[in-house]
């Protein structure tokens, strides 16, 4: 990795937040929002920097209490805001657009706080990877004015990693972790109960040592993708046997191991070329 050109990169975010003045970030305590929360405080000041954490049945408990300690570790200024997308009948009906209802209610209420509390705008972790990806909540981001400096600075998400390892960030390493109802396959309704399962079951992975993990709900099978290194080992009878036990306690009634392995958003394959660049 070009170090001048990385170093280029930072400069460009930190002017780029300098320009705005007082931001609200939106904050999910990932590697992409932590970068960017830790420059926003870095150059703006404590007092002008407010993390916005949003409070949803939809975020992983462990996502959450990390955010949490990224904030503080940070000294940043915290804000808990209690999300409201499992009100809007788009959002549960979990169509391929499903991520544009729930940023459109986030982003709302974060309109409303910069308001109130005087701040400039809303900034987000979006990185120049990004666009290249199946993403519809960036649309509620363009139509609600949400500025992405990381994007905008021209980072990618190898480069956030590395700069925030330099920056010495907890979360450089960490596996992405997208929200809970990413694991319902589109046209299947969303609720509470079953990211409740997801949470629980990839919570339980985790704890056996598969750090990256995914558990897709598909009605009342449990699809769990591994990384492939990981693939032979939750096969032996003894372990499979007991994770096949556990899953069906949290409300399964059918447990498969995916034999292609962990792949991040595998769930969009099924989506059209057409449909995720908009020309569907």
């Amino acid at each position: 990795m070009d170090e001048s050109e990385l170093a280029a990169k930072h400069a460009r975010l930190e002017g780029i937040l300098r320009s705005l003045g007082r931001v609200v970030v939106a904050f999910s305590g990932g590697v992409d929002s932590s970068l960017l929360l830790k420059v926003a405080v870095d150059t703006l000041g404590t007092p002008n920097v407010l993390a916005v954490l949003g409070r949803s049945p939809s975020l992983p408990q462990d996502g959450w209490e990390w955010a949490q300690r990224v904030v503080g570790q940070l000294g940043a200024q915290l804000h808990v805001l209690d999300t409201n997308e499992f009100s809007d009948p788009h959002y549960l009906a979990n169509p391929v657009d499903r991520c544009y209802y729930c940023k459109t209610s986030l982003y709302r209420q974060l309109g409303e706080l910069c308001a109130a509390r005087g701040f400039a705008g809303i900034v987000c972790g979006a990185n120049a990877d990004d666009a290249a990806d199946f993403r519809p909540g960036a649309r509620a981001g363009i139509e609600r004015l949400v500025r992405a400096p990381l994007a905008e600075a021209g980072l990618t998400k190898p480069e956030v990693r590395e700069l925030s390892r330099k920056l010495a960030l907890p979360t450089w390493s960490r596996p992405a972790s997208p929200c809970l109802a990413s694991r319902v396959p589109y046209g299947e309704p969303v609720t509470p109960e079953k990211l409740r399962m997801i949470d629980a079951a990839e919570t339980f992975l985790r704890e056996l040592g598969v750090e990256e993990c995914r558990v897709r709900c598909h009605g009342q099978v449990a699809r769990v993708e591994v990384p492939p290194s990981h693939l032979a080992h939750l096969a032996e009878p003894a372990l499979a046997a007991r994770i096949d036990a556990h899953l069906r306690e949290l409300g399964f009634q059918y447990v498969a191991l995916d034999l292609r392995g962990f792949r991040s958003g595998s769930l969009n394959e099924v989506v059209s070329f057409e449909v995720q660049h908009g020309l569907g």
